[in-house]
């Protein structure tokens, strides 16, 4: 198409309503607005001779038609539900959305509208004074990117910094917050496009493409909870993921060869430090072949991993699209003669250097492709591999920033376009490839990928991290708005290279980026060929003793994060939640101070748990804000009222963490892998403030059998009064039968040994000393020192009432 001059919308001519949709006529422009729930509207740039496709990222489009009405007025139509008020002014044609009581939320711009240029397509929006943007994916940089200018193109940068973008990752979403008010907007186009968030005008910020149609999703909460669930709605949930993927991930570029692999799993197992998975990157393969093993440096890779899964190990192995072109190696024979690899305008197939020299390119835009290639992982699963790493699918090409010429020729299932088109959602279809695969070979059991790049949707199939980030402080700080942006974005299976890919970290960066890296949603040490050893032992006995603390507390917490990931599951919010998620109407959470403490240097991990992780080198205090309410210092148990900042101490081994008062965290005893033995006592940490409901959520781990109702929740009830607690486990939901255990309940920041405890009406016997309590059914015991009643009962899978008589 050519490009021509630029045409904004103009006035209303005339209208259709039917159903649920409301097309606009307004001259050679149009807009077709369609009211998808009484929170989401789909408004649509109507232009000559557009080209609409279905979504990649969007689940479904067919809805209920939502109870609305509809009206016009002399200068404006009006549609109404019980949630939003759509107005669309008629001259010029422009959209402004009210709450029901009038509350201007949004609106566009009133001199640009929506335009076309015979190629692009671009929306400007009104910018009120105060008005705060998240999202956006992956960027660096602030978590609030108002006066940002962003591009949405996956990009491989091994060079990244604070300015750079953008990045590996593309997510055209974005939350807005104002006056504790939250809306979305999902820009719904896969070609490179852009946000200009203020940086052109103080007065307005847009968003638009090279191509494609100007196509998004208006969603209004007003909490910004709802705004995520609704987006993930549309585009889709994580599944639960395999319980072994929650632990701590042990990589590099590359361990190799087998012998340095087992050397690695039993240091891990002397050392007693936790680990679940060993990966192996692409050196594993024979000359850059994939779907293959270098006999040389693996001999068995059978037998390793068999006995690595013996040791309680799970393997993962690296994957890129690029197909070395070698004629005898399957693959690319297969791939050639089954026209699964992509081709240039001239019919010719397109050969570029990814890690071999010249390689072919899988087409994921074709159905009958992804079908082919995730079958090829019959291959891995035979010999035992656990999970797929789905590496360098911007697609990347060797060099810096390169990719696919955009002249590529992609097919959609007979339909033709190019890689203008499919760039950015190449990594997503990859990924979908593997999962599909995955599913087909192994139909109960849960698949792990892990993906570097990714567009909106890609929750639905992949786990993904940051890319190749550097063994910095600046990137150390990074990586928390940046996991955080990608959370609100819809992926809350976020991580971080910790200690950093590219350089080396001082001891002291490793002993910071652990005590941080156990509370990334995925848990993972990864560093580049030729750099030093950087396993939690390689920088001495201090940072080693440190490592082994914080990644024991992972595993103590396995049975909350495993929580937090089927809330995200069910709900589309993240595990790793940037503080205004959690209190949007609080001031503080957006201003912080000059250096951004409370929006980028701390955040909350799940409903209960804020963490403050020192990121400055040197760093011997921290300032911690806590918002209103009352919060409990994890560590000691010390008691804080919310609303004010406190000064907190932080020597190397101590990581600030308070859990918010009414807090009830299941935890278990220290594993050394995630299945080494049966959840046995249940322990559930109880922080009484208030009265405070939680579900528990459990299954096995492993399997899809909690699609099938095989899995079991409880809710657990507590309410704290001035000479008593009460605290209720309920009835067991689900058809998901643990092994039998016992419960043991810890009641936190209790200052005085009770007067007695009740269960179920009877009073419970008193065991001393503490350590005997865990030999005896029942009973209860009290540490002064600690601030700490232990209950210990019998799961007997029914309702039971605890009474704490102080």
């Amino acid at each position: 198409m050519v490009r021509r001059q630029w045409v904004s919308i103009g006035p209303v001519q005339n209208y259709n309503l039917k159903g649920n949709v409301l097309r606009v006529d307004c001259g050679e422009l149009g807009v077709e607005i369609t009211i998808i729930k009484p929170s989401v509207v789909r408004v649509c740039l109507i232009t000559p001779n557009q080209v609409v496709r279905e979504s990649w990222a969007i689940i479904s489009r067919e809805y209920p038609i939502p109870k609305f009405e509809f009206s016009e007025k002399p200068n404006f139509l009006e549609i109404s539900t019980e949630d939003l008020v759509l107005r669309i002014v008629k001259d010029p044609c422009r959209l402004e959305f009210y709450t029901p009581d009038g509350w201007l939320i949004n609106r566009d711009d009133f001199a640009k509208g929506m335009g076309w240029d015979g190629e692009q397509v671009r929306c400007w929006k009104e910018m009120p004074e105060g008005e705060h943007y998240f999202g956006f994916g992956e960027k660096a940089g602030p978590l609030d990117k108002r006066d940002q200018a962003l591009t949405m193109w996956n990009t491989d940068d091994i060079f990244h910094y604070t300015p750079t973008d953008p990045l590996y990752e593309s997510y055209p979403f974005f939350l807005a917050l104002r006056e504790g008010r939250c809306y979305g907007i999902f820009f719904d186009n896969t070609y490179r496009s852009s946000f200009d968030m203020g940086k052109e005008s103080a007065d307005y910020y847009s968003f638009g493409a090279s191509g494609g149609s100007l196509d998004y999703y208006f969603i209004y909460g007003p909490e910004p909870k709802r705004v995520i669930s609704l987006y993930t709605e549309l585009t889709g949930r994580m599944p639960l993921p395999p319980l072994w993927s929650l632990g701590y991930h042990q990589c590099r570029w590359s361990y190799y060869p087998e012998s340095r692999v087992r050397q690695i799993a039993e240091e891990f197992r002397k050392r007693k430090i936790p680990c679940d998975v060993i990966w192996l990157d692409l050196d594993y393969t024979d000359e850059f072949r994939l779907f293959t093993w270098n006999r040389n440096r693996f001999p068995e890779p059978e037998k390793l991993i068999s006995d690595l899964h013996k040791q309680g190990f799970r393997v993962v192995v690296s994957n890129f699209p690029g197909i070395k072109v070698d004629r005898g190696y399957h693959v690319c024979d297969q791939g050639v003669a089954g026209n699964h690899f992509v081709r240039l305008p001239d019919g010719k197939l397109f050969v570029g250097p990814q890690w071999p020299p010249e390689c072919y390119f899988p087409d994921f835009a074709k159905s009958s492709t992804r079908e082919w290639w995730g079958n090829l992982y019959k291959d891995y699963l035979d010999v035992g591999v656990d999970g797929i790493w789905a590496d360098m699918a911007e697609p990347s090409l060797a060099g810096m920033k390169r990719t696919l010429p955009l002249d590529v020729v992609h097919e959609i299932d007979g339909e033709i376009t190019d890689h203008r088109e499919f760039h950015n959602v190449y990594g997503l279809e990859m990924a979908r490839a593997i999962y599909e695969g995955l599913l087909r070979l192994r139909p109960n059991t849960r698949p792990f990928i892990l993906s570097r790049a990714a567009f909106s949707g890609i929750q639905r199939y992949a786990a993904v991290w940051t890319g190749d980030n550097e063994s910095s402080w600046e990137h150390l700080r990074l990586s928390i708005p940046m996991c955080l942006n990608i959370g609100i974005s819809g992926e809350p299976f976020v991580g971080v290279d910790i200690g950093g890919f590219r350089r080396s970290p001082s001891p002291e960066l490793y002993a910071r980026w652990i005590q941080l890296g156990v509370f990334y949603p995925f848990c993972r040490t990864h560093t580049m060929i030729g750099t030093p050893d950087q396993e939690p032992w390689s920088f001495g006995s201090e940072v080693e003793e440190i490592s082994r603390k914080y990644i024991e507390l992972r595993y103590q917490l396995l049975p909350y994060i495993y929580n937090c990931f089927y809330q995200a599951h069910k709900t589309g919010v993240p595990v790793m939640r940037a503080m205004f998620v959690e209190f949007p109407k609080d001031p503080v959470v957006l201003s912080g101070s000059p250096d951004g403490y409370v929006g980028e240097r701390q955040f909350m991990f799940g409903d209960w748990l804020l963490i403050a992780p020192a990121v400055y080198e040197n760093n011997k205090t921290c300032v911690v804000y806590l918002p209103e309410g009352e919060w409990f210092n994890f560590w000691t148990n010390e008691k804080y009222e919310g609303g004010f900042p406190v000064m907190v101490d932080t020597p190397l081994d101590f990581c600030p963490i308070f859990v918010r008062g009414g807090a009830i965290i299941p935890m278990r005893d220290v594993v050394q892998y995630s299945d080494q033995k049966p959840l046995d006592p249940l322990i559930l940490s109880v922080y009484p403030w208030g009265t405070s409901k939680v579900e528990y959520y459990e299954d096995d781990g492993v399997s899809l059998n909690y699609t099938k109702g095989e899995f079991l929740l409880v809710n657990y009830t507590c309410f704290k009064a001035d000479k008593a607690i009460e605290f209720e486990i309920g009835e067991r939901e689900g058809n998901y039968k643990p092994k039998p255990r016992s419960y043991e309940i810890r009641f936190n920041g209790i200052k005085q040994k009770p007067a007695k405890i009740l269960w179920n009406g009877e009073a419970l016997t008193e065991a001393y000393p503490e350590g005997e309590l865990r030999s005896k059914s029942s009973g209860w015991s009290y540490s002064g020192n600690q601030q700490i009643v232990t209950v210990r009962i019998p799961d007997r899978g029914k309702r039971e009432k605890i009474e704490i008589i102080l």
